[in-house]
């Protein structure tokens, strides 16, 4: 990695107050002269996240290992350092994206949900004429409203997280926690469907 990308490779970034000016992170990417192995766990969770490598890892046998593609250049390496990096903090909902709440919880009640989420006892409704913003219903009378349908749908693995969470909370009562808790699991889900189309964008070099 070091050789293809013509940068120094040090085991771990030095504490604030040792860091190299060259090396501070506010430096443009072209300036910077090392990488460090946060760096490549980044790169390579940008990696993952991307459609073309899920794609060609369908292809390959579930006994083999992943095989990670070197960057072009230090230019697409560091902007799917970043990424990855976003992507990493919104999944451990470490982000102060996540705070920053795209969806509401206007109706009082016992917030016990009831909803199994099926055809007949549904989850999301679409509030928009495009079907692309809804209510995701925990009973009868209560609601997170302006959910995306991205966000609802989103598959991570084999789940639906916005689904499975809820349909794990089945007949619980939700406390002031977890409502704050599920508005963040709706923010890191329509934060990484965009984020996923921005690794799109820079690309991934073939294996």
């Amino acid at each position: 990695m070091s050789k293809k990308l013509g940068l120094a490779y040090v085991p771990e970034k030095k504490s604030e107050g040792q860091v190299c000016f060259i090396n501070n992170t506010e430096i443009r990417n072209e300036y910077k002269i090392s990488f460090s192995t946060i760096d490549i766990q980044n790169y390579i969770y940008g990696i993952f996240h991307s459609s073309a490598f899920r794609t060609r890892q369908k292809r390959i046998p579930k006994i083999d290992f992943s095989k990670i593609p070197y960057p072009a250049n230090s230019e697409t390496f560091w902007q799917l350092v970043e990424l990855g990096m976003q992507l990493r903090q919104i999944h451990l909902l470490e982000s102060p994206k996540v705070n920053e709440f795209i969806t509401s919880y206007p109706i009082d009640g016992d917030n016990t949900v009831t909803r199994k989420m099926t055809t007949k006892s549904i989850g999301w409704e679409a509030t928009n004429t495009e079907k692309t913003v809804g209510r995701v219903w925990i009973n009868d009378t209560q609601y997170f409203d302006n959910v995306p349908l991205i966000a609802w749908e989103f598959y991570i693995g084999g789940y639906q997280p916005a689904q499975k969470w809820l349909k794990d909370r089945q007949g619980r009562t939700l406390g002031f926690e977890d409502i704050l808790h599920y508005q963040k699991i709706i923010v890191a889900l329509t934060e990484t469907h965009r984020l996923m189309q921005e690794v799109d964008k820079v690309g991934v070099e073939s294996i």
